[in-house]
């Protein structure tokens, strides 16, 4: 199968190596940055992976180097979601992304109708494999209640006031946490604020905060609608990180200037690869006529290789698109038009050669 790769930052570089190593597919990546694919050519893993610089913002030329392949896998900022998603339906070719963006994914979900080759964004972690777990555990009620859904990609070693380092996207992070985020309360389809709902809660004997924040959901919001009384996704942080960036988004309005805040982010914050990856999810319901609730807590660690080292965050995401593509080149996906996260089996995921990434992950016994 012929890949098209458009981005080559940690998350493009870790995919592009995946999908090559596998030996079922061809891959050429495409970034603006010469550097950025310079790393990807010098990886020992990805020898034979071709690349290919090109302006990544400019739609006429994600469309030319669309042209005669069987997909696009999209990895750039998820403002260029759009600009992708489009040449892919022009180029006819399958398209597959990591957006967290809502209005992006309701404009790919409108470029998909009617069309030939298949449109499947959203194939991260959150959203992506979050929506995955909790629309398999939700189909084992007879009545839903409650699903709640929470995540965090976190530093396992917290040193700074904000206990966070860059462990992804800043751009991606500060869309989260700035956008209105889609929720169900009452049986009715509603908006919530970013940054509100705190609660608090502990895993393993460590203390989490929890908030909402924008796009996790995926198109949970269209699917259970009508099934359930409560849905919300919530991101998981260590305490006391939402108060400040509360205070630094609304208190100082750098939520109208968020450039002036990625950048500080960038230059103040360090990154990390040594992260970890929390996914909490709870759905109670009716079964059989009682209430009961069913679990799933899983940590995912960083590889800490000397020779190839992955951070928890490069892992997941790239396991969940990988999966995606993997399942659709299987034919256990539909082959045309959009394709929701929650049309994924579980059990096809996790039994995936790169969904296992999640099944090897040490499950959590205790929460409290």
């Amino acid at each position: 199968m012929r890949i098209t790769l458009l981005g080559a930052g940690h998350i493009g570089q870790t995919i592009a190596r995946l999908l090559h190593g596998s030996g079922d597919y061809h891959v050429t990546v495409v970034d603006r940055s010469a550097a950025a694919l310079a790393k990807i050519q010098a990886d020992p893993a990805c020898a034979g992976v071709q690349t290919l610089v090109a302006e990544t913002a400019d739609a006429a030329g994600v469309l030319a180097v669309l042209r005669g392949q069987d997909a696009v896998v999209n990895a750039l900022p998820y403002h260029l979601a759009t600009i992708a998603a489009t040449a892919a339906r022009e180029a006819g070719v399958h398209y597959f992304d990591l957006t967290e963006d809502v209005a992006a994914t309701r404009a790919i979900q409108q470029l998909a109708a009617g069309a030939r080759t298949a449109f499947m964004p959203q194939c991260g972690l959150a959203p992506g494999f979050i929506g995955i777990v909790a629309h398999h555990l939700a189909q084992g009620f007879d009545t839903l209640v409650d699903v709640k859904m929470r995540v965090g990609a976190l530093p396992a070693f917290p040193t700074n006031s904000l206990k966070y380092n860059l462990t992804w996207s800043v751009d991606g992070l500060i869309n989260e946490y700035c956008h209105p985020c889609e929720a169900i309360r009452g049986g009715k389809n509603i908006e919530v604020l970013p940054l509100e709902g705190l609660e608090h809660f502990s895993l393993d004997g460590t203390e989490y905060e929890a908030f909402n924040t924008s796009g996790g959901l995926g198109t949970l919001c269209e699917t259970l609608a009508g099934r359930v009384q409560t849905l919300d996704y919530k991101s998981v942080r260590y305490p006391g990180h939402r108060d400040l960036m509360k205070m630094l988004l609304e208190e100082l309005q750098l939520n109208q200037d968020t450039e002036t805040l990625k950048a500080i982010m960038r230059k103040s914050i360090p990154s990390t690869m040594q992260d970890v990856v929390l996914v909490f999810v709870t759905v109670s319901g009716l079964r059989d006529g009682q209430l009961v609730q069913e679990v799933f807590a899983r940590k995912i660690f960083a590889d800490r290789s000397e020779t190839a080292p992955l951070s928890a965050i490069q892992i997941t995401t790239a396991a969940g698109i990988c999966a995606a593509v993997d399942l659709f080149r299987e034919g256990k996906l539909p082959q045309r038009g959009f394709i929701r996260q929650e049309q994924v089996a579980l059990p096809d995921f996790l039994a995936n050669r790169f969904g296992a990434a999640y099944q090897q992950s040490r499950q959590v016994e205790s929460i409290g």
